[in-house]
């Protein structure tokens, strides 16, 4: 599924929550937040590289915090797990030429981060993904973010109040077999609480 330079596909898994013990995740809405709308996202306008995935991480994270300061929402924090996860489904739709919540070994997002040591030992976890390619100006940062702010259900995910940690990924190529080989980027972006 390809429109030229100005492709753009989205997806978005509801957020799921489960009790593994007593204790639910919180999904409402904070009123607190630390960030501010006008604060400018260093790399939104950059288009992905295999060597500035740093910056793009970055920027992404960047520009959902300041959709959610918009709201009132409180800012999410960096996670190296969740960021690792992110940035594995986004490297392997690109490689494996395809665009999928799950991995080509079935995993699904949820299985992936409990799995992983961000799960371990809590008693309640909530999480959510979005995933997204594009090309043209539509594979950078701000047109992702831009992609999953006019989607319903990517942006209820982006706005819900009660996660708190947050991993992105990109890979710095679209799914080949989506993109008739368009240059283009795809990613990942991981949002998630435990207690």
């Amino acid at each position: 599924m390809s429109w030229g330079v100005r492709a753009i596909v989205v997806a978005a898994l509801a957020a799921s929550t489960a009790l593994l013990g007593g204790e639910t995740a919180l999904l409402g809405g904070n009123a607190a937040s630390a960030a501010s709308s006008a604060k400018p996202c260093r790399g939104a306008l950059t288009l992905p590289t295999h060597s500035n995935h740093t910056l793009i991480d970055t920027a992404i994270t960047c520009l959902v915090d300041r959709e959610r300061a918009d709201h009132r929402l409180p800012v999410l924090h960096p996670n190296r797990e969740l960021q690792g996860i992110a940035s594995s489904l986004a490297s392997e739709m690109a490689i494996a030429g395809y665009f999928g919540d799950d991995t080509t070994s079935g995993l699904t997002p949820w299985q992936r981060i409990t799995a992983s040591p961000y799960g371990a030992g809590v008693r309640s976890l909530a999480t959510a993904q979005n995933i997204g390619w594009g090309t043209g100006g539509l594979a950078t940062p701000e047109g992702v973010i831009e992609e999953w702010m006019a989607s319903p259900p990517h942006r209820l995910i982006i706005l819900t109040g009660g996660y708190r940690d947050v991993g992105a990924g990109v890979a710095p190529v679209a799914p080949s077999s989506l993109t008739d080989e368009k240059p283009g980027a795809t990613y990942t972006l991981e949002l998630a609480d435990r207690h």
